[in-house]
């Protein structure tokens, strides 16, 4: 046993195999720190952020390259009524709602009218008595008729005296006036009736024309009078418009109106619908001045109708140079000249990404207006570095400075 202790050996490393290992684990760290440092340099950290200012990819119509004048105003009705009764009565009934759409001469509400319907009521069974008294006075003359000519003709024989064919002449006389009497009392029945007629229909509230409906001034149970000047009564029912006399009316200062003529093509954006645009023409420039203004008043109808458009809404007309073709009247995806940059004959902007760029080739087209037309690249709505210094690059760290 002791020999077999006196066997074992501990080996020592040899010095150079020591060495060769910490220089081996020396240049792994050394290798791990240089590929950190080069990724925290690409990732920015050693890079300061570079101010940029920053633009819009927005769509542009070509109709603003064309625009002499820009104003605003609002949709009116040039048709509008408030409708009411010419008589005073009770609200009884109500054949319409806002929205509504009606036609001329349809009912729209009525009035309590039983006194009307009475009236009308007697004025006809009047009527029926004149006629029937003209029947009865034509039955009488045609007796009369009759009489009087037999008795002229026994007296012309001497077989009747004269007094005899003189009552006789008097009496067909007589059934002569009572058959024009009858006449003109159906005559004046009918006049009465067409009266009792007509009073019936008063309480009727009907439209004036086609139109819609804008607002309902009235309910059952309230009194409705054409003066308004009773406690608690109205003196409209509704208020209609007519929706094909739709125009904008905007102001125009007098120092811009020789850009405006009758007839001149004109576009109408609407705050409610930004994204479309509606055909207009000059309809009229009113022939007087707002003196505390210094404008003149231009009315522009819409070529298009649009089931959209409303009265009172806000609008914005552009007054064009000339009538829009076609192709024009399609939006197009623009972005500002300055945010293009040329290098080797070739377009490109730098795309926001976050808080990185992103040079993008794009592909332009035209001006519009102060706007180029770009083809392919950016979409409406991306963000894009406007006036790019030298020192920005593709990936490069930004700051958006505020204009």
């Amino acid at each position: 046993m002791p020999d077999d202790v006196s066997k074992l050996r501990i080996e020592k490393e040899r010095p150079g195999a020591a060495r060769k290992k910490r220089s081996a684990v020396l240049k792994v760290a050394a290798a791990a720190a240089l590929i950190l440092l080069a990724g925290l340099y690409f990732a920015g950290v050693f890079t300061p952020s570079v101010p940029v200012e920053v633009g819009l990819v927005s769509k542009v119509y070509p109709s603003q390259a064309i625009t002499l004048l820009n104003a605003s105003g609002y949709v009116v009705a040039q048709r509008k009524a408030a409708v009411a009764s010419k008589i005073t009565g009770r609200l009884v009934a109500l054949m319409a709602e806002e929205g509504s759409r009606v036609k001329k001469g349809e009912a729209l509400a009525r009035l309590e009218n039983d006194d009307a319907i009475a009236a009308r009521d007697q004025a006809t069974a009047n009527l029926k008595g004149a006629v029937e008294a003209v029947e009865q006075a034509k039955a009488e003359l045609q007796d009369a008729t009759l009489s009087v000519k037999r008795n002229r003709e026994l007296m012309e024989q001497g077989f009747v005296s004269r007094q005899d064919f003189d009552t006789a002449d008097a009496r067909y006389r007589k059934a002569v006036a009572g058959a024009a009497g009858a006449e003109a009392a159906v005559a004046a029945a009918r006049a009465a009736l067409k009266g009792a007629e007509v009073a019936v229909e008063y309480a009727l509230i009907r439209a004036p024309f086609d139109a819609v409906v804008l607002t309902k001034n009235a309910d059952i149970g309230d009194i409705v009078t054409p003066l308004g000047a009773a406690a608690n009564a109205r003196a409209s029912v509704f208020t209609l418009a007519d929706m094909e006399s739709l125009q904008v009316e905007v102001d125009v200062t007098e120092s811009n109106l020789s850009k405006v003529k009758s007839g001149q093509p004109c576009e109408v954006l609407l705050d409610a619908f930004p994204d479309s645009r509606f055909r207009g023409r000059v309809h009229m420039i009113v022939p007087t001045a707002d003196r505390s203004k210094a404008t003149i008043l231009v009315k522009v109808g819409f070529i298009d109708k649009d089931s959209r458009i409303l009265p009172e809404m806000s609008a914005r007309v552009a007054f064009l140079e000339r009538q829009l073709t076609a192709g024009e009247e399609t939006p197009r995806t623009a972005v500002h000249p300055d945010a293009v940059v040329t290098r080797q004959q070739k377009k490109s902007v730098y795309l926001l990404k976050g808080d990185r760029v992103v040079e993008t080739p794009v592909t332009l087209g035209g001006r519009i207006g102060d706007m180029v037309e770009v083809l392919s690249g950016v979409s409406a709505g991306d963000k894009v570095v406007l006036k790019p210094s030298g020192k920005l690059r593709n990936g490069s760290l930004i700051k958006v400075v505020e204009k």
